[in-house]
């Protein structure tokens, strides 16, 4: 455990201490949502407890529905994984997401009406509920359920991780915030095992996260859910709308800033020997993660900057007289000029501090190691030798994309909660023009992130809000920093808060109401639920603690997981007659071990979250094609459904389906 007063390790930016008044702008937001979640529940409820908890009494409208779908789907991944995949890649991203746009064509056309009026014939108010209803089968259900706990707390551990690093960014030289990580780490150091090597920053920006999320979820349900959506989708948009002119102004256009990217290579992996040349009083103890290092190579004498993949500490006070200070450290070469990093701190660069370095280990990028490569197709990739996009990638991601999301349950359900028909297709086009608003310029905020801010690739994930910190102080309204970063933020609390309710409404509703006690007292079921959201929180929080390292990987494996899991078997349960309980359960078994053995394959090839791939193909392609051969294929070797079942779901009197 460091000292408690050392703010050092905490200060990524290396920036000059900034005022409060970001702070008091993020406050001021985190404020109007607790507000909204208080005020809806105000409304006055026309149903029963869990319809309204956890469906807001199936009457959204097209604002409501359009913008809670949309801030759903765009989660941490969309303002965190997403902007570290442009930053890392460059200009061929923007084909990687291309078909992004249709998504809502796709999810909401395909799906949404039947749905919706099969929701309402059942009163299902789960997807778990809708599954056991359509194929009179509550083991099927309870496989549902499970499944998505499963996913979704996955999802939620590294949707705390990314919320929590986007406070830590935002408050890090907040002197406010300083003051409580000295405090935090105090009380850290006298706590053995879970918090004893944990970053106290950090640590208190996940607890300040975790509790307003987990608080007005468990508050508020759906509707609370719904209402802070809107707020959140409309800060989403209206964050990278400021963004965007404000970094084409500092790069000085985009024409300037895609010469400067066209003229650089990747960075390089490298493993240094770093010796102390200077007097040694001028130079760190601790040389941080992430800090910034100018070295005189020892081969040649040349300058060059280095990014720390680690932290290392000097031997100093271990030496003999006249022994050098030597530190072995793993790093990045970056292959830009010392004035390219005017607005980052560099050690060594003007003072005092003077380091040698020879260079043990060499690792050229697998694919992009020449200039130009961010600027064309496929794009750089560290360790795809085919790069970042080839061919088969592009066409699989295309199909993801669109496909994916339909399949995902916390999408369902918003399905299963809007009005009428009307709302629907003019939720379409809402949301297609939303996601234009975001996606497209992402691309472009930071592919020009990358000539403003080199070499942040030892930590990518970091890039959106350092990219908004750096920014707003180069234009001198630091205050502006809370409310940009609040869209980010405000991705990870709409996903987030989705999540707790459906991980809550499968341990309450499909669970325990249809296993344990089918006819529950309303202040039961009302408390448990408030219980259960909690627990839920607090457990991904601990969880969230001491995360994983590969926060985009677990985003794209969980939604691809439940979609895979759910898409096919959904789809035809809504529109197959025919298909049957036999067939149900081969399709979700089947895509869900189609998808997970490729990942384990990976796993067990790189020792990362990077999935095999056969003939280029996304693991999702994979998972789906498996689900819809076992689907139909126990479909038609088992007997088909009673007539009756038949003749609920599809022979349903018009007067009874949603308008």
């Amino acid at each position: 455990m460091m000292s408690p007063c050392l703010l050092g390790p905490w200060l990524i930016a290396q920036a000059a201490p900034r005022s409060n008044s970001a702070i008091v702008a993020f406050v001021v937001y985190l404020a109007a949502v607790i507000f909204l979640a208080w005020l809806s529940t105000r409304v006055p409820r026309r149903s029963g407890f869990l319809s309204e908890y956890f469906l807001g009494g199936r009457n959204l409208g097209v604002w409501a529905f359009a913008l809670t779908f949309a801030a759903t789907s765009a989660s941490g991944g969309s303002f965190i994984g997403f902007p570290s995949i442009v930053y890392s890649h460059g200009w061929s991203v923007a084909l990687w997401i291309g078909s992004y746009m249709l998504m809502p064509l796709v999810a909401m056309g395909l799906l949404a009406k039947r749905l919706n009026q099969v929701a309402r014939q059942t009163d299902a108010i789960t997807i778990p509920d809708l599954i056991r209803d359509r194929f009179q089968s509550p083991a099927l259900g309870l496989v549902a359920t499970l499944f998505i706990i499963f996913f979704m707390t996955c999802n939620l551990i590294a949707q705390f991780k990314g919320g929590s690093l986007i406070l830590q960014t935002l408050l890090q030289d907040v002197p406010a915030f300083q003051y409580a990580v000295v405090a935090v780490a105090r009380m850290a150091s006298t706590a053995p095992g879970l918090f004893s090597t944990v970053d106290p920053a950090y640590l208190l920006c996940l607890i300040v996260f975790a509790a307003s999320v987990v608080g007005y979820t468990t508050y508020g349900g759906f509707r609370a859910v719904v209402w802070t959506d809107v707020m959140q989708g409309i800060v989403m948009v209206m964050g990278i709308m400021v963004l965007l002119p404000l970094t084409l102004i500092a790069v000085g256009g985009l024409g300037q800033a895609t010469r400067d990217l066209a003229s650089v290579a990747p960075p390089t992996d490298v493993q240094v020997e770093l010796t102390v040349t200077a007097p040694l009083d001028n130079a760190p103890d601790l040389l941080f993660k992430n800090s910034l290092l100018a070295v005189r190579r020892h081969d040649n004498d040349a300058i060059c900057v280095l990014r720390l993949a680690e932290s290392a500490r000097r031997n100093g006070h271990r030496l003999l007289p006249n022994e050098p200070d030597r530190t072995v450290v793993r790093a990045i070469e970056i292959h830009r000029p010392l004035e390219d990093f005017r607005y980052q701190r560099v050690i060594g660069a003007d003072d005092g501090t003077s380091f040698q370095a020879e260079f043990r280990a060499v690792q050229e990028v697998a694919f992009g190691n020449f200039p130009g490569a961010y600027t064309s197709l496929p794009g750089p990739d560290r360790t795809n030798a085919a790069g970042f996009l080839p061919a088969a990638a592009a066409i699989s991601f295309f199909f993801f994309w669109c496909f994916s999301s339909a399949g995902q349950p916390s999408n369902m359900i918003r399905c299963m909660a809007f009005r009428d028909s009307s709302i629907l297709s003019r939720a379409i086009l809402t949301v297609a023009c939303y996601y234009s608003l975001i996606y497209f310029p992402i691309v472009v905020i930071f592919c020009c992130a990358q000539t403003l801010l080199p070499g942040w690739e030892t930590a990518s994930d970091r890039v959106m809000p350092e990219m908004t910190a750096t920014v707003t102080a180069m234009f001198q309204v630091p205050w502006l920093a809370g409310l940009l970063v609040a869209a980010p933020f405000a991705a990870v609390m709409s996903t987030m808060d989705s999540f707790l309710l459906m991980i809550s409404s499968a341990v309450v509703r499909d669970i325990y109401q249809r296993w344990i006690q089918p006819h529950p007292s309303q202040r039961r079921i009302k408390v448990l639920t408030y219980a259960t959201t909690m627990v839920v929180g607090l457990t991904a929080m601990l969880a969230a603690i001491n995360p994983p390292h590969f926060l985009q990987n677990i985003i794209v494996f969980t939604g691809a997981g439940l979609s895979t899991t759910f898409l096919v078997p959904v789809a035809l349960a809504l529109y197959w007659p025919r298909f049957n309980t036999a067939g149900a359960a081969a399709g979700m078994l089947a895509g869900f071990l189609g998808l997970s053995s490729m990942y384990l394959i990976g796993w067990a090839g790189t020792g990362t979250m990077a999935a095999y791939q056969p003939w280029g193909l996304h693991p999702f392609l994979i998972g789906g094609a498996a689900s819809l051969i076992a689907a139909i294929g126990f479909t038609l070797i088992t007997p088909p459904p009673r007539p009756a079942v038949v003749r609920q779901f599809f022979y349903r009197p018009r007067s009874t389906a949603a308008q």
